[in-house]
C-alpha cells in the first residue's frame, strides 16, 4: 500500500500506511527492529535481504533454517511472550489476520505498531510483499520478486483433476472455498471440490460420497506421513493419494518463488 502521509517530527519522520485490515499505521521509516509472529513473512523479510533488522520471531519460523537459534523467541503464532517483545521495543511487527490470535494482537496494537496481511489470493500476497518493499526500504528487490511472481502465475498449470486438500486429520479437516490454499490448489490444475466453506470437516462417508481424483495430503499443520496414504486408500482405492508440501500451498510469501517447479511436477 502507498504511504498515505508524511508528518515531521524533529530529526525524523513517520509515514502512515494502510495495513491489508485497512488500518493506519504510523512507522518510523524504515523500522529497525522488527518481530514477525508469521513464519511465511519472516521467510519474506530475509529473502527482502532485512534479516539484520528483524529481532524476534515465533517457534514456528523455521525458514531460513538456523534463524530461529539467531533471533529471540517471542512465543508460537497464537501466544506471545509479551515480556519478551516488551523487551526487544520493536518499531514494527508483522502479523496476520489468520494465524494469530485476535486477542493478542489487539494488545499488541495497543502498544506497538502492528501491520497486519489478510491474504486470500494471490494478488493479496503481492500486494503484502510491495507494502513491505515500501515501508521498509527494499522496493527494488520487492518488485523483482513481483515480477517474478507474475511471471510464474501467468497462467495455471494443465488440469489433472477434481482434489481434495486434507489439513487435519482427527477430525478430518480440508481446504475450502475463500482461502489461498484453494487459490493454490486452481494454479496448481486441480478443482477443488470443496466449495461450501473455508476449512470444514468431513467424514470418511464424505470423501467416498465425493470421490475425488486426488486427495492431497497436506504436510503442515497436521503432519501426515506415508502412513497415512494406505489407511485413506482403503476408502478410495481409484483415488490418487499423495503426500504434498504444505509450504507450497499455504506459505503467501517468497517461498511461492518455488511454487511453479513443485506443481508442474505434481
Amino acid at each position: 500500500m502507498r504511504p498515505t502521509g508524511m508528518m515531521t517530527v524533529g530529526r525524523s519522520f513517520d509515514m502512515e500506511y494502510l495495513d491489508q485490515l485497512n488500518r493506519s499505521i504510523f512507522i518510523e521509516n524504515p523500522p529497525q527492529r522488527i518481530i514477525s509472529l508469521v513464519p511465511s513473512q519472516t521467510e519474506l523479510l530475509v529473502d527482502l535481504g532485512l534479516e539484520e533488522r528483524i529481532v524476534g520471531v515465533t517457534k514456528f519460523c523455521v525458514h531460513p533454517k538456523g534463524l530461529k537459534k539467531r533471533k529471540t523467541l517471542v512465543g508460537g503464532t497464537k501466544n506471545y511472550r509479551m515480556e519478551v517483545i516488551e523487551s526487544l521495543k520493536p518499531d514494527l511487527i508483522i502479523g496476520n489476520k489468520e494465524e494469530n490470535k485476535q486477542e493478542g494482537i489487539e494488545e499488541l496494537m495497543g502498544k506497538f505498531p502492528v501491520w497486519m496481511s489478510d491474504i486470500y489470493t494471490l494478488k493479496d500476497s503481492l500486494d503484502m510483499i510491495g507494502s513491505f518493499g515500501e515501508m521498509l526500504g527494499v522496493e527494488e528487490r520487492a518488485e523483482d520478486m513481483i515480477k517474478q511472481l507474475n511471471s510464474d502465475f501467468a497462467l495455471p498449470l494443465s488440469k489433472k483433476g477434481t482434489a481434495i486438500y486434507l489439513i487435519w486429520k482427527d477430525p478430518i479437516m480440508v481446504a475450502g472455498a475463500d482461502t489461498f490454499i484453494n487459490e493454490m490448489l486452481d494454479f496448481a490444475g486441480f478443482d477443488n471440490l470443496i466449495q461450501t466453506s473455508r476449512y470444514p470437516q468431513l467424514t470418511n462417508e464424505d470423501l467416498i460420497n465425493l470421490n475425488p481424483d486426488h486427495l492431497l495430503l497436506s504436510s503442515e499443520p497436521f503432519p501426515f506421513k506415508e502412513s497415512h496414504i494406505q489407511s485413506f486408500q482403503l476408502h478410495l482405492p481409484k483415488t490418487k493419494i499423495r503426500l504434498v508440501d504444505g509450504e507450497i500451498f499455504s506459505w503467501y510469501g517468497s517461498r511461492l518463488l518455488r511454487a511453479k517447479g513443485y506443481c508442474e511436477n505434481l
